[in-house]
């Protein structure tokens, strides 16, 4: 199928579609992942991970694959859009919503999918989440496209909740102010992970996810050409995004300092291309660079956007995803 060009003169977005086929994974631990497929069911399959984490996954996300060739999975993580138990509800236990709880799920869709290997497409967060899994199960693995790069190092997560405060001097008194006054030195994701996470009352939660969102909004919304998401002002959005972001990065998201670095010689063999904003506030390109540095079959494309995106962006994922399907075609 032929997608129109866009205005920087890069493929733009397919047509909207609908699945042809979805359902609920019942991955143990009480928990069931909404997943869906779309495009052509004979193609070369294709799944996406969404950011966050949390956010869930949404229909643009599936045009940015030729439907005539692509066989495209999406689906929900843990505790996020259409899986249950579902994080908004203050009763729903994160206990076992981890990284790797998240890479085993992958595994178990792509078996009972009967899929042998699949392109990773990962957005933001699921830029780590991919590198993961990538990193466990290469095999499983014809080639990623890399979108918004981040490695949810400790510097990282150090950067967007605290070293962006002489950036956004306002915003960032704002959200400092809602978390338990500890000093100077407060941890702020950990504060904020205390008050949505053991913190009984509901109030002080709801409040604690509106000042958390309003945050990660002001971040978005400050980069050139930002256009506001309208998720932000859904409660239940909120509650669940904030839950489980400031809970992953409480934690680290399991993993330990440098490790999605350090282990990239088992993606070796995996072509990539690597897309990333050079005015992307809260992950400075340096992220990408390194891991393209480590990774000799990665190609790196900076764009003129931010974090969230533009044309030039969705061009360059959707030249990827066409390149990839081209290839596995022998054209």
């Amino acid at each position: 199928m032929n997608n129109p060009v866009n205005d920087s003169g890069l493929p733009g977005h397919f047509p909207e579609i609908e699945p042809y086929e979805h359902g609920m994974l019942d991955v143990g631990d009480g928990q069931h992942i909404y997943w869906e497929a779309c495009g052509n069911p004979d193609g070369k399959p294709a799944v996406v991970l969404h950011g966050g984490p949390g956010s869930g996954c949404t229909p643009r996300q599936r045009r940015r694959f030729d439907p005539d060739l692509y066989r495209v999975i999406l689906f929900d993580q843990r505790g996020s859009g259409r899986s249950t138990p579902h994080a908004s509800d203050p009763g729903t236990d994160l206990s076992a919503n981890t990284t790797p709880h998240l890479v085993a799920d992958m595994e178990r869709l792509r078996e009972r999918l009967g899929i042998e290997s699949w392109l990773v497409f990962g957005l933001s967060w699921g830029v780590t989440l991919g590198l993961t899994y990538a990193e466990a199960h290469p095999e499983r693995v014809s080639a990623m496209v890399l979108v918004s790069v981040t490695m949810t190092r400790p510097a990282d997560i150090h950067w967007l909740y605290r070293g962006l405060r002489s950036q956004l001097p306002e915003q960032w008194a704002r959200f400092r102010a809602g978390a338990p006054d500890n000093g100077d030195d407060l941890d702020v994701v950990a504060a904020y992970n205390r008050l949505l996470n053991v913190e009984t009352d509901l109030a002080m939660r709801r409040k604690a996810a509106q000042d958390w969102c309003d945050w990660e909004a002001a971040v978005l919304d400050s980069e050139p050409g930002s256009i506001p998401n309208p998720r932000w002002q859904d409660p239940r959005f909120r509650m669940a995004f904030a839950r489980i972001v400031t809970h992953y990065f409480a934690h680290a998201a399991w993993l330990t300092d440098g490790q999605l670095l350090r282990d990239s010689a088992r993606l070796a063999g995996i072509p990539a291309v690597l897309i990333h904003g050079r005015f992307d506030r809260g992950g400075p390109a340096d992220t990408a660079e390194q891991l393209t540095s480590a990774w000799p079959d990665a190609e790196l494309f900076l764009v003129q956007t931010g974090h969230a995106g533009g044309e030039e962006m969705t061009g360059r994922m959707i030249e990827a995803t066409n390149r990839f399907a081209r290839k596995a075609r022998g054209s």
